[in-house]
């Protein structure tokens, strides 16, 4: 079953007669609808174009990563740690670095 062209609905959408004339695509029948297939098995060329054109998104990823542990401090260690302003857990982090000569 092949849709007519409705030039009501191609002004509402803007398209023309002429890119309703170049679409190429089968119908999608009952077995199509079945049995979907992926991308990169229907189109290896436009798949690796969306993979090329991917942007990743946040920051790149760091060469040694932080790790979240949970640790016992004196609570005036911290409070001073925290009285010096925000960074304390960077400037914690170094002075520990430091002291292990890392």
């Amino acid at each position: 079953m092949t849709k007519k062209f409705n030039p009501e609905h191609a002004k509402k959408h803007r398209y023309t007669r002429a890119v309703w004339d170049d679409v190429d695509a089968p119908e999608l029948t009952d077995d199509v609808l079945a049995n979907p297939t992926t991308l990169e098995k229907a189109s290896p060329v436009l798949a690796k174009k969306f993979k090329d054109e991917i942007k990743k998104r946040g920051r790149p990823p760091l060469e040694s990563p932080k790790v979240a542990v949970s640790i016992r401090l004196d609570s005036d260690l911290v409070a001073r740690m925290k009285a010096e302003g925000r960074g304390w857990q960077s400037r914690a982090n170094e002075m520990l670095r430091e002291a292990m000569g890392l």
